[in-house]
């Protein structure tokens, strides 16, 4: 059964691509439209006990799908949850000049100096604290190219350990930080590296930014109750979002062509609702859709290196014997009959467990013992025809 963004799409599929939009788009709207439809192929599942069957049909992986895209967002809250350190951490948001985001619309190259600006100043306000010392944080950096209504707004989410490594101390608290520096920082190094990669264009728009932004750009770095307990729902919170949830979705009238959604306005959460013509609607989502292998969560500090100095600080991590059984509660079957009680195979007639008969794929059926010998000939092929 199609979701609602589904049906969005899908009646106006032929009016995107005339749209001359990116390749990742094409590729990202046609596996959302295309998940979980049964003709896409899937697996029959089937009780030896009383001969029920039960066809679960594939699903398309794509971030941009609501379905998929919210269990990625489960797996990278879960996978960031593993790397954090067992201290106190900090959630801070980078925002810059709304004249600005234009120019990240156009050059989507441009987005990478987003997280090096970050990087630059976080980086640099823990080596000011000494700099025999020179000590290094712990940070997920996190781009959101979305604001509530949908408009196109990039800004980087950033969660922060309240300390660092030294080069002689194993670790050094830090509960002060300077939002001047923050602020003031971010827009000079931002402009800076924006006006290497755009050359002397630019300037006017860095006289502008200065002349209209004295305090530097937004960036909220306030104290926030991120401890060790409560982290992994500040991740899945602010981190990890797909762009709108189907919940959002009030509705679709065909008849007039418009869709209606809902949010919670930012600065004092009123409660706001939208009715916009469908393509309109479309050309909001369709923008956010990141380029193919466009990293969108990155870590630095001593979350992004492996040195063996660094041990001690995470033996208080999630130890890696007992991922396997955490990773099992975002497991599809567990996930279900976590979230609703209900175990996809389960014989729903003799109660007894279900198992793989065979799959469909390209519309060809197979069998698990086809698809093996499928397998183990392509390897041999690929042996036999190895130089070596």
């Amino acid at each position: 059964m199609s979701n609602i963004l589904q049906e969005i799409f899908k009646s106006h599929f032929n009016d995107i691509l005339k749209l001359n939009p990116r390749h990742s788009i094409i590729e990202n709207v046609s596996k959302m439209i295309d998940c979980g439809d049964p003709s896409k192929g899937g697996t029959m599942y089937g009780c030896e006990k009383c001969g029920a069957l039960r066809f679960v049909p594939f699903r398309c992986h794509s971030r941009f799908c609501p379905t998929c895209g919210n269990k990625y967002s489960q797996d990278r809250t879960l996978n960031m949850s593993f790397k954090l350190l067992d201290t106190q951490h900090r959630h801070c948001v980078f925002t810059i000049d709304s004249q600005l985001r234009n120019f990240f619309l156009k050059d989507r190259s441009l987005l990478n100096c987003l997280f090096e600006a970050v990087n630059m100043v976080v980086t640099n306000m823990f080596h000011k604290e000494n700099k025999t010392e020179l000590f290094t944080p712990g940070f997920i950096c996190v781009l959101h190219t979305f604001g509530r209504d949908l408009k196109w707004n990039p800004h980087i989410h950033c969660l922060l350990s309240e300390g660092g490594v030294g080069r002689i101390t194993g670790w050094r608290p830090k509960k002060h930080f300077n939002y001047t520096y923050l602020r003031n920082s971010f827009r000079t190094v931002l402009l800076k590296l924006m006006l290497q990669r755009l050359g002397p264009s630019f300037k006017p728009i860095i006289s502008r930014c200065y002349r209209e932004h004295t305090e530097g750009f937004y960036v909220y770095a306030k104290p926030n109750k991120c401890d060790p307990k409560t982290v992994t729902k500040y991740i899945g919170r602010y981190l990890g979002r797909p762009v709108i949830a189907t919940s959002r979705i009030d509705a679709f009238d065909r008849e007039n062509d418009t869709v209606t959604f809902h949010y919670n306005r930012h600065e004092d959460e009123k409660y706001i609702e939208e009715t916009i013509p469908a393509m309109d609607f479309i050309k909001r989502l369709i923008r956010h859709i990141p380029e193919k292998h466009f990293k969108q969560i990155r870590y630095y500090g001593i979350y992004a290196r492996h040195l063996q100095k660094d041990s001690h600080v995470f033996k208080f991590a999630v130890p890696a014997s007992k991922r396997s059984f955490f990773k099992s509660f975002i497991q599809w079957r567990k996930n279900l009959f976590f979230s609703f009680g209900i175990d996809p195979l389960k014989c729903p007639n003799c109660g007894n467990q279900m198992t793989v008969l065979e799959l469909l794929l390209n519309k060809e059926h197979y069998t698990l013992f086809e698809l093996y010998n499928m397998q183990k000939e392509k390897l041999l092929n690929f042996y036999s025809l190895s130089p070596n």
